[in-house]
């Protein structure tokens, strides 16, 4: 699937693969107007909070095998 971003005036087609879902897709349209120009601070923006989100979910998931490991322990 591609999916076409429209940075500082300038279209950039990529290839994403496989989105049979469109998981991707409406992932990116969390933090993106796929149907407007973005400037390069809405793209460093977005990637950003793309990544605060996954720091959050990694240290949750670290969190809970802390609790699995401790609980098998005992």
């Amino acid at each position: 699937k591609e999916i076409t971003f429209h940075i500082n005036h300038i279209a950039y087609t990529v290839d994403i693969g496989p989105d049979l879902d469109n998981a991707i897709e409406t992932e990116l349209k969390r933090f993106l107007d796929l149907n407007k120009n973005i400037s390069t601070q809405e793209l460093l923006l977005a990637y950003l909070r793309k990544t605060q989100e996954t720091l959050t979910l990694k240290k949750g998931i670290n969190n809970q095998i802390q609790t699995i490991e401790s609980f098998l322990k005992d």
